[in-house]
């Protein structure tokens, strides 16, 4: 649910070609894992800073 996201760190891929997703202009999307039953979003340490890099 969205307000899980609120006050959190996540991951989120940036600068994509836009594209329509359930009518709704999209240019990111936040990064998760998991399998065909469960997928979460990648979370980061709460005192990861902006910008940091993912590797």
């Amino acid at each position: 649910a969205p307000e899980e996201l609120l006050g959190r760190t996540i991951v989120v891929v940036a600068n994509l070609k836009p594209a329509k997703l359930m009518g709704i202009e999209s240019q990111g999307m936040v990064l998760a894992a998991g399998d065909k039953d469960v997928v979460s979003l990648l979370f980061l340490p709460d005192d990861a800073l902006p910008g940091t890099k993912v590797k």
